[in-house]
């Protein structure tokens, strides 16, 4: 099934147009998602970890599990947020209908899931450092609060990616719903003429003709002389 327009997108096989494919705002949400994952685990796993006595503890509170969780959903999103750039750049050229219908489900699915696991996260950050003690040094005070920032800006980004991808949902419902032809009025003319065909009383004149000839003959009827 030909995928032209389907879900958003343009007809598949169009030129490749890198200046409008920049300006999307599928591409520009996405690469917020990518710019913002890359700060949070990038914050957390070169300051957040602090080494005393040999041993490495977590700034979190000595959390380990804030930290990894920080780092974890930080490198699954810059991950994502590749394979979903590179998907949009292979969305025009998807031809299947199915094909594009499964790309925004997945794209749908996984922002949803993001944006609600950022919020988890930044829930969680933000208590395990309000209950940390002071740092003397002021050692990965700037990269972990940056982390927080940027998980508490990631909701938004994954929430946005959503929502277009919402929205490119409900314009391929509506497209699959929509009417494949439209009413001929010529043909609705011809229907509509047969409802008051203007020889109709030409007919009624000829039904009433036999009755006046089958009375005509009767009265003219003689009977014969033996």
């Amino acid at each position: 099934m030909d995928g032209g327009g389907a879900y958003g997108g343009g007809k598949a096989g169009a030129p490749f147009d890198p200046i409008a494919f920049v300006q999307r705002p599928q591409v520009i949400i996405k690469a917020a998602c990518l710019l913002f994952s890359i700060i949070v685990f990038g914050c957390i796993s070169s300051k957040g970890y602090k080494e005393e006595n040999g041993k490495e503890y977590c700034l979190y509170n000595g959390d380990t599990n804030a930290c990894n969780y920080g780092v974890g959903i930080g490198v699954l999103a810059f991950l994502a947020s590749i394979g979903f750039l590179v998907g949009e750049y292979l969305f025009e050229q998807m031809s299947s209908v199915k094909t594009r219908k499964h790309y925004v489900l997945l794209d749908l699915g996984f922002s949803g899931a993001w944006a609600f696991l950022y919020f988890v996260g930044f829930c969680y950050l933000t208590n395990a450092w309000n209950s940390s003690p002071p740092s003397v040094d002021g050692y990965g005070v700037n990269n972990v609060q940056g982390a927080i920032a940027f998980s508490f800006f990631s909701i938004f980004t994954w929430a946005g990616s959503a929502w277009f991808a919402f929205q490119r949902f409900k314009q391929g419902t509506d497209a699959a719903f929509a009417p494949s032809y439209e009413a001929d009025p010529v043909q609705q003319g011809v229907i509509g003429g047969f409802t008051s065909y203007p020889d109709s009383t030409d007919a009624a004149y000829q039904e009433q003709s036999f009755p006046q000839q089958q009375q005509r003959g009767m009265g003219e009827f003689q009977a014969p002389a033996y």
